[in-house]
């Protein structure tokens, strides 16, 4: 593991050390890219924690989604992984220990082209209440392998980017967090 990294730029990262694990990438985004953050968490059975995004939402309507959003101009991408967990849980980031790869996709929002790069993590709080936006999202879970199936709900049909990166989590990392 390397030593602490307090990130840099704005946002809840600069506030707080984070480990981050040898090997783990953040790239910079170039001028005029629109990036966002995913956080896969684990709790300490090996469950996945998901929330379902509100059905009046501009993408992904009424979905399980994992933790996580756009990054900000000037804001590094560590930094957004950090403020997005604690807007979204009110959890904080204490360790970043894999890259589980980067995504590019073009919303139906009409706001183009996104990367989006998706971590595994761990996170210091209370995981039983998480202090959720109920504006934005309506519900939580845990999520074991054998309830995968629910994270495809309302997805389009061949959308399984949530599905596959906690079914990848889950069996990389058995023991959880």
């Amino acid at each position: 593991m390397s030593a602490p990294d307090t990130g840099s730029g704005a946002g809840a990262g600069a506030d707080v050390a984070v480990d981050v694990d040898d090997g783990v990438e953040f790239p910079v985004p170039a001028e005029g890219e629109v990036w966002a953050v995913g956080a896969v968490i684990l709790d300490p059975d090996g469950q996945a924690f998901a929330q379902r995004r509100g059905p009046r939402r501009r993408l992904f309507p009424d979905c399980w989604d994992i933790v996580g959003g756009h990054v900000e101009p000037g804001e590094s991408l560590l930094d957004a992984l950090a403020r997005e967990i604690e807007e979204e849980t009110g959890w904080r980031l204490r360790r970043v220990r894999r890259l589980f790869g980067i995504t590019t996709w073009t919303g139906d929002d009409g706001a183009g082209t996104r990367h989006e790069a998706d971590y595994l993590v761990e996170v210091d709080g209370d995981l039983r209440h998480p202090a959720l936006e109920w504006a934005k999202h309506t519900a939580y879970d845990w999520f074991g392998p054998d309830d995968l199936p629910r994270l495809t709900e309302n997805r389009a049909p061949g959308e399984y980017l949530i599905h596959d990166l906690i079914a990848k989590a889950l069996r990389d990392h058995p023991g959880g967090s």
